[in-house]
């Protein structure tokens, strides 16, 4: 038996063969590493698939149920944002060592963050490159439509990863010092991660807490 059989059979790749190896360990890699690459990479194809989810449930919404753009729109991205979470949470960046509602917390501040950079940040670009009239001589009349464009997904990859990306992969998903905090504030407005008897109790001792 060769010796990539023999890496195979103990570490339980499929197949025997080198190329089969190399696929397994390529795709081992992607899931699993958590370097700063894979985890983008992983971010990214996330923020895909629920970017285009949300995309379907707002177009939904609005040509079957007749919802207004702004409600549709808003279902969307709610939706969208929800999932994003739950797999960023679970395959994403591999947090289980973070209680799911102290991540909700902190994904929720992270969004609501990205909502207003990619909105104000949107806006302050166009205007600014709108000021410059020799690039509106240059392109002509789609000058308007092509400076907004440019300017939204201008602004929208450099909030993805600069905001978003990091802030996830370093805040969110990860333990930090204000997550005991959190905890507190939450289990103080009933959102509770644990739901069997005592359990209040024994996360109030946890987060230093004693008082009922």
């Amino acid at each position: 038996m060769s010796n990539e059989q023999e890496i195979g059979k103990v570490t339980g790749t499929p197949g025997s063969n080198a190329a089969q190896d190399r696929i397994f360990r390529v795709k081992d890699k992607i899931l699993h590493n958590d370097g700063f690459f894979f985890t983008l990479l992983r971010s990214s194809v996330s923020s895909q698939i629920c970017g285009w989810i949300d995309t379907l449930i707002a177009f939904i919404s609005f040509s079957l149920f007749h919802l207004t753009p702004f409600l549709s729109t808003a279902i969307g991205a709610f939706i969208g944002g929800i999932l994003n979470c739950i797999i960023n949470y679970k395959y994403t960046f591999h947090a289980k060592g973070v209680e799911w509602r102290i991540a909700l917390f902190k994904y929720i501040f992270v969004w609501t963050g990205s909502l207003l950079l990619n909105s104000f940040g949107t806006q302050i670009l166009y205007y600014w490159v709108h000021d410059w009239h020799w690039l509106e001589h240059a392109v002509g009349d789609i000058a308007k439509d092509g400076i907004f464009l440019a300017t939204r997904l201008f602004v929208a990859l450099m909030v993805s990863i600069v905001w978003n990306f990091l802030l996830q992969r370093e805040f969110v998903f990860k333990t930090t010092p204000l997550d005991p905090y959190i905890g507190r504030l939450l289990d103080r407005v009933g959102i509770h991660e644990f739901h069997k008897p005592g359990a209040l109790k024994n996360r109030k001792q946890h987060y230093g807490d004693t008082q009922e």
